[in-house]
């Protein structure tokens, strides 16, 4: 969820539902779905409703690794760099750009499959 300010304008939040309903089009097994967004009057927040993920993001991943002194094989990082790089391929070729690179928004719905949310921004 997020919380949308008091002086956020109907429009601008128009234009934000927008824009999550063109990204729910995008359909890639490496980009995370979006199934529905709409905003929540009471308490003035704009709610996603996306894929479930079931083995949350890589920064939650790299992290479980790092606290049992572990570490990724090199497959796997090779897999994961792949899919992710495939997941912003697709957004490129529909001229989506992603704004906010990083492992939290990474999403994991097995342990190698790669999905990729949030901060995208279509350009011309």
């Amino acid at each position: 969820m997020l919380k949308l300010h008091e002086n956020t304008s109907d429009r601008e939040k128009d234009n934000a539902l927008a824009e999550i309903r063109y990204l729910a089009s995008v359909q890639h097994p490496n980009v995370i779905c979006y199934k529905a967004a709409f905003i929540d009057e009471p308490t003035s927040s704009l709610c996603l409703v996306m894929e479930y993920a079931n083995s949350g993001d890589l920064g939650q991943r790299i992290k479980y690794l790092r606290e049992n002194n572990q570490m990724f094989q090199e497959d796997v990082i090779l897999k994961i760099t792949v899919q992710m790089c495939q997941g912003i391929k697709a957004l490129h070729s529909l001229r989506v750009m992603h704004r906010d690179i990083k492992v939290n928004f990474r999403l994991l719905t097995t342990y190698v499959e790669r999905k990729h949310i949030s901060n995208r921004r279509q350009y011309r």
